[in-house]
């Protein structure tokens, strides 16, 4: 099946052509036709799966066609929300390019940046917006954005919404609408929560399922390097240079472990930049393009600052720290293989991540490829007595920070 199969309109058509996109992924097949017959969409699907587009297209398509001939009223009707500012820009971004031949006018609005642009953006005319419900809710209070005329409604990663204390002004949102809307709700999970308040929102839903959180694309080549925690650098280098990677997203724990190896693979020549939250939404943004253009080799990141990276043929992941929540791992090498493509995901080993590493082997229900044929093995020792306390500390206080947040919403919604 083509995107040509799907009943897309030629102006959408010839900008998939001119991308080279021709065949759609699973859950575009199965949610675009849906979309376009004003179904409501209940979708379980992760990053990588092609959901931005899922939902995108069939919206474009339809406040298009409803437009009047001259194409010049521009009035607010399909509002997207999504969690983070990363993402909501990279979805504005695919909106501008599936609607490069149409009349569709649209931007995204999120904190961390002034408003003033922003305004001025809305005060133009809009027929799609792309959010964060902070930024969302503040500009309605002023008076600058109304929903009145809104006819589409998405919510986009709607559990990390959830996990990231978004419930409150969900529910806010939500009461801002117009009752008759189309309402197309995108979810990674779908823990109690989230189905309690798709059942408020969602009007006899279609349900599409893509790929589920404990599997990884088939495209995707999975390694792991067992070494020392004093090699890992040098292993990480040793892999650059040996396995001619053009580009690697490199995941790290914590914001300094980000700069320090972004700092440690510019001064051996590795054009490298760090993204975390401590970083400025100006100083992210500029990374998260270099790195789109092809000017940095080697883009550092924690899990939090990664989200809503999508970068189209993405060649290599590195789990410079194996995640101690093996879920984590799935959405990070999620980045790679996409559509098809192939992709590397690569994770360096030190002793203390061997049991990580089994349990996200347990998850996948693979046994990732183990490469022993390097330079830095790992022959370390066993931690002493007071160090695996200390590390056990360090992992029970970083699973109780990822799961915090979803037992607290969870009670909220209640």
């Amino acid at each position: 099946m083509q995107f040509s199969n799907l009943g897309i309109i030629k102006p959408i058509l010839n900008a998939l052509t001119e991308k080279g996109y021709t065949i759609p992924t699973d859950i575009q097949k199965k949610a675009i036709p849906q979309v376009l017959k004003g179904r409501d969409i209940l979708a379980c699907a992760q990053t990588g799966t092609g959901k931005t587009a899922a939902f995108a297209i069939p919206m474009i398509q339809i406040l298009h066609e409803d437009m009047d001939a001259n194409g010049r009223h521009h009035s607010l009707r399909g509002l997207i929300i999504t969690p983070t500012r990363e993402l909501a820009i990279q979805i504005d971004e695919n909106i501008r390019f599936y609607a490069k031949h149409t009349a569709i006018r649209h931007t995204a609005i999120f904190g961390g940046v002034s408003q003033e642009r922003q305004v001025k953006r809305i005060k133009s005319g809009l027929d799609i917006l792309v959010a964060t419900p902070g930024r969302l809710l503040d500009l309605v209070g002023q008076g600058y954005l109304s929903f009145r005329s809104v006819e589409m409604l998405v919510l986009d990663e709607a559990d990390r919404m959830l996990d990231m204390g978004f419930v409150r002004d969900i529910k806010k949102i939500l009461n801002l609408l117009p009752t008759s809307r189309q309402t197309l709700f995108f979810s990674a999970t779908m823990p109690s929560s989230i189905m309690s308040l798709t059942q408020r929102i969602l009007d006899n839903p279609v349900e599409v399922h893509a790929h589920t959180v404990s599997s990884a694309a088939e495209t995707v080549e999975q390694r792991k390097y067992y070494t020392n925690r004093s090699d890992k650098k040098d292993l990480l280098l040793h892999l650059l240079e040996t396995e001619d990677l053009e580009q690697v997203l490199l995941f790290t724990r914590t914001k300094r472990g980000a700069d320090r190896i972004s700092k440690d693979l510019k001064k051996r020549n590795v054009h490298a930049m760090a993204i975390h939250g401590d970083k400025s939404q100006g100083q992210r943004q500029k990374a998260l393009e270099r790195f789109k253009e092809g000017s940095i080799k080697v883009l550092v990141a924690t899990d939090i600052a990664a989200r809503g990276i999508d970068i189209d043929k993405l060649e290599c992941v590195i789990n410079y720290d194996v995640p101690v929540v093996p879920e984590t791992y799935v959405h990070r090498i999620g980045r790679t293989g996409r559509a098809g493509e192939e992709g590397m995901a690569i994770s360096i080993v030190e002793p203390e991540e061997n049991a990580s590493i089994k349990a996200i082997e347990k998850l996948i229900n693979l046994r990732i490829t183990n490469c022993s044929d390097h330079p830095f093995p790992q022959t370390e020792k066993p931690m002493s007595a007071f160090e695996k306390k200390e590390w056990n500390k360090i992992k029970a206080q970083q699973r109780q920070s990822f799961h915090k947040n979803r037992r607290k919403s969870e009670a909220v919604s209640r």
